[in-house]
């Protein structure tokens, strides 16, 4: 199952300035906006509340690092640089 995710960090006056970490999320399914979004840490945000980053920029969420699916085998090898000839 292919798992899309985005980054966001609170943004100033949200949280304190050395909770301003990234989060990493999952993108939510369907066409409609949900009213909180929820990190894989468990941190949820509502509305106005993050920036939206196109990359992690600044410290991470280690608890968010740690939940964060990692990549499917079989859709990487594509990815792979072809092996040597003799």
């Amino acid at each position: 199952m292919t798992v899309r995710l985005v980054f966001g960090r609170p943004l100033p006056g949200v949280v304190g300035e050395t909770r301003r970490v990234v989060h990493v999320f999952e993108v939510p399914t369907g066409d409609s906006v949900p009213e909180r979004l929820t990190a894989f840490c468990g941190t949820s945000f509502g509305h106005g509340e993050l920036e939206h980053l196109d990359r992690i920029q600044g410290m991470p969420c280690v608890s968010c690092l740690r939940r964060t699916p990692t990549p499917d085998p079989e859709l990487m090898t594509g990815c792979q640089e072809p092996e040597e000839q003799p």
